[in-house]
C-alpha cells in the first residue's frame, strides 16, 4: 500500500512509497482504512527533531476511516465501523486513570514506541507510526482503544481533526483552564489548534479574546470564528493596556511551544490569572520565571495535554457543540490535497497558509 515516510529525523520533505504494509494485527488490534487525516504542527516537530519520535516513521495522528478489520477479542467496533483514532488511548488501570486523568496514561504512551508498518525490501525494514498510529498511510493498525466510533453525519476529515487539534485547543479552554463567562483572553499563537482554544474561549462566554500571530492570514481568519481583535505579537502590550488597563487578561493561552512566547504569555497575564500552556515544545528550552514573581504575582500556570480531560468525552462534547452550529469545524481545513501532494501541504503548514489541511488518502 502506500504511505508517507520520514527517512532520517531532520528531512524536510517526505517520501511517498508504495511498498509498505500495516504490522502488528491480531488479538485485541484494530486495522482501518484511512479516509482522511489531518497535518497538524506536532508532524512537522517530530519530522525536525522537537518532539522525540524514532525513524524512519510514517506521520499522521489525526485520522478518520472504516474498520477493516478486527482482531481476536474486539467487542468495541467491528468491521464497516466509521472511526476516528486516538493517538492516546486510556488503559483505564493505572494510577492516571483511576484519578480520572487519562490523558496522563502512561500505557498510551507507551504506544508510540510501536513499530507500526514493515517495508520488507528496504534496508531498515520496521517502520515506526508516529504517536503510535502513522496515519498518513493507506491502512494502519492499531490498539482495539485507539479505533473511537462515531456517528454517520461526522464527515470524515472532520473526525479526523476531532482526533487531535479541536479536542485539544477546545479542552484547553473548557476543561484545563475553564475559561469563565465575561472574562478577558488572549491566544498567542492561531493555527487550528489555536483558533480551537479561540472557540472553546468563545463558547464559554468570553467577553474579549485576542488573537496573537505574526501572520496577518491567520489573524484575519481569527475573527471568523470567535476573536474580537486580532494583532501582531508587537501589538499584545498595547492590547493588553487598552483591554484590561495594564492590569492583563484573566486568562492567556500559549499554542506554540517555545519559552519565549511562553513568558510573553506570563507577562500578559494578570496577577491571580490563568496562563495555559497548550503548546508542544522542546525538551531543551526552558521556562524562566523567578521565584519571586512565582510567589507575589500568583498566577496559575496550567498545562493542557490533549485538552486536559477525558477525551472520549471531549470528542462527544465537540460533535454536540458542532451539530448545535457552536463551533465551526468546516472552516478550519483550509487546505484539501491527496497523500501525493503532501510535501505541499507540508509548505503550507511551514509558511502559516493554512489553519488545518485535510489530506484524501
Amino acid at each position: 500500500m502506500r504511505a508517507a515516510i520520514q527517512q532520517e529525523t531532520g528531512q524536510d520533505k517526505l517520501e511517498v512509497v508504495d511498498d509498505i504494509e500495516a504490522a502488528g494485527f491480531g488479538p485485541g488490534k484494530v486495522r482501518i482504512r484511512v479516509k482522511a487525516t489531518g497535518l497538524c504542527h506536532s508532524d512537522l516537530s517530530a519530522m525536525n527533531g522537537v518532539l522525540p519520535q524514532p525513524a524512519p516513521f510514517v506521520p499522521g495522528h489525526e485520522g478518520a476511516g472504516e474498520v477493516a478489520e478486527v482482531g481476536e477479542g474486539v467487542t468495541s467496533v467491528k468491521a464497516g465501523d466509521r472511526v476516528l483514532v486516538c493517538w492516546l488511548p486510556a488503559c483505564g488501570e493505572c494510577a492516571s486513570c483511576k484519578r480520572g486523568q487519562t490523558e496522563l496514561c502512561i500505557a498510551g504512551f507507551l504506544n508510540a514506541g510501536t513499530a507500526n508498518y514493515r517495508r520488507p525490501r528496504a534496508a531498515s525494514p520496521d517502520v515506526f507510526g508516529f504517536a503510535g498510529t502513522g496515519t498518513f498511510a493507506e491502512e494502519v493498525v492499531v490498539d482495539a482503544r485507539c479505533a473511537v466510533p462515531i456517528p454517520d453525519d461526522v464527515p470524515y476529515e472532520i473526525a479526523a481533526l476531532i482526533g487531535c487539534g479541536v479536542t485539544t485547543g477546545i479542552g484547553a479552554a473548557l476543561n484545563t483552564a475553564r475559561v469563565e463567562a465575561g472574562s478577558s483572553v488572549a491566544v498567542i499563537g492561531c493555527g487550528g489548534v489555536g483558533i480551537s482554544v479561540i472557540q472553546g474561549a468563545r463558547a464559554s462566554g468570553a467577553a474579549e479574546i485576542v488573537a496573537v500571530d505574526p501572520v496577518e492570514s491567520r489573524r484575519e481568519a481569527a475573527g471568523r470564528f470567535g476573536a474580537t481583535e486580532s494583532v501582531d505579537p508587537d501589538g499584545l502590550a498595547d492590547a493588553k493596556n487598552r483591554l484590561t488597563a495594564g492590569e492583563g487578561f484573566d486568562y492567556v493561552f500559549e499554542v506554540v511551544g517555545k519559552s519565549a512566547t511562553a513568558r510573553a504569555a506570563y507577562d500578559a497575564t494578570r496577577r491571580g490569572g490563568t496562563l495555559c500552556i497548550v503548546g508542544a515544545g522542546a525538551m531543551d528550552d526552558n521556562l524562566q520565571i523567578n521565584m519571586f514573581e512565582l510567589f507575589f504575582d500568583e498566577k496559575r500556570i496550567l498545562p493542557s495535554l490533549y485538552g486536559g480531560g477525558d477525551v472520549l468525552r471531549s470528542y462527544d462534547r465537540v460533535i454536540r457543540l458542532w451539530r448545535a452550529g457552536r463551533i465551526d469545524l468546516e472552516g478550519l481545513i483550509t487546505h484539501r490535497v491527496r497523500l501525493e501532494d503532501i510535501n505541499e501541504a507540508i509548505d503550507q503548514m511551514r509558511t502559516g497558509v493554512a489553519l488545518r489541511t485535510s489530506i484524501t488518502i
